[in-house]
């Protein structure tokens, strides 16, 4: 199973950068054992539409236009679930054992999603209820990621 995160915003070299490949990199030498062939990031600018409805909408039709056919959709959003991480590697063994083929994983721009992308989502998932910058939920993802390599492994990298 591939997957993709799919965020709008650009995650310029630097600190942020670093560890956020330092974890992608982790999670796609764990990852292949189990079945996950690729990690891929995709970037789109933030929309500069004046009214945030306007930038919501546009962004959400560029990042659905690259969800491949059949691909199961998870928005990171303030107000989805928020699971644990073994519920979260639990989502990922889940979709792999049904044959998902791709699995995307969608960051939003600072107004959020679109009614189009919560109307296209599998699933809405949070990393708590604060808000958070983009680069930070980037660098929480790609470490889930990870972790989720390492709990699906059973390598000792989690510890519950």
């Amino acid at each position: 199973m591939r997957l993709l995160i799919a965020a709008v915003g650009k995650l310029k070299s630097g600190p942020e950068r670093m560890l956020c490949d330092r974890y992608l990199d982790r999670a796609q030498k764990g990852g292949r054992p189990l079945g996950l062939t690729r990690i891929d990031i995709r970037e789109w600018p933030e929309s500069r539409a004046g009214r945030s409805d306007d930038r919501r909408q546009e962004e959400a039709i560029a990042i659905l236009g690259a969800v491949p056919e059949g691909a199961k959709l998870v928005l990171l959003d303030e107000h989805g679930a928020n699971p644990t991480s073994i519920a979260f590697a639990d989502l990922i063994a889940e979709h792999r054992d049904k044959g998902v083929a791709d699995l995307v994983f969608a960051i939003g721009g600072p107004d959020g999603h679109g009614l189009a992308m919560a109307a296209r989502a599998d699933k809405t998932i949070a990393f708590g209820a604060l808000t958070w910058p983009h680069q930070i939920i980037r660098v929480l993802l790609a470490e889930q990621i990870y972790r989720a390599t390492t709990i699906l492994s059973g390598h000792p990298y989690h510890r519950a």
